[in-house]
């Protein structure tokens, strides 16, 4: 997936926050953060869909953090609906950032698939709202933005969001509620279900020419 990944460790206010960081071949161009789907259902930062987006960002020069959840791997703490998460990822920024001078004003990407999109739309009107710097790019599969919602919720109308025709876990219709009022482009995969099973080569090629446009 990469020229090699190492595993990092931040702190959020419950403990370890435990994350693969995937280098790309080369000096990277910037960096990308994914968030992996549901823990409570099994999501870990391994699934194929977040390590699918994950390669396309490492291959396009970045590099790709993927951090585990509350309670998932070497992370601290229990599932907590989504509150929890959304602070430790905010926290996991400020201190990636930190830590990779290098990297800090460089082009980054917020990523995710699922449960992961919604912590990134908490996340991203947070951060709208401080008036903080924004990701320059946002990729999400499967968008469950309307889920787990502890506060305001926000994308860039630029947004790639990317949804599967026959998705069993998030209707499609539900994701278009979410999108008409906001005029949010849905791009939908034909024949496919929540986890993009048989279509991850097609979801990796839709990553890849958006991210020609980072």
């Amino acid at each position: 997936m990469s020229s090699r990944s190492e595993s990092v460790q931040f702190e959020s206010a419950v403990g370890v926050i435990d994350c693969a960081l995937d280098w790309p071949e080369g000096e990277p161009r910037g960096w990308a953060l994914v968030l992996h789907p549901n823990p409570a259902q099994g999501g870990t930062r391994d699934n194929k869909v977040v390590t699918t987006i994950a390669r396309a960002c490492v291959q396009h020069g970045l590099v790709a953090l993927r951090p585990n959840f509350r309670g998932i791997g070497a992370s601290a703490g229990t599932f907590d609906e989504g509150k929890g998460e959304t602070d430790d990822m905010q926290a996991l920024v400020e201190q990636f950032t930190k830590r990779y001078r290098a990297l800090a004003d460089a082009p980054w990407v917020l990523g995710g698939f699922s449960f992961g999109t919604c912590i990134g739309a908490q996340l991203y009107a947070r951060w709208q709202q401080a008036q903080q710097r924004l990701p320059d790019m946002v990729i999400w599969a499967g968008s469950a933005v309307l889920r787990f919602r502890h506060g305001d919720v926000a994308a860039p109308t630029d947004a790639l969001v990317i949804h599967g025709e026959n998705d069993d876990v998030v209707a499609l219709e539900e994701v278009m509620q979410w999108a008409r009022p906001i005029d949010m482009p849905v791009v939908v995969v034909p024949n496919t279900g929540h986890f993009f099973h048989g279509k991850l080569l097609i979801l990796r090629e839709l990553i890849q020419a958006r991210l020609k446009c980072l």
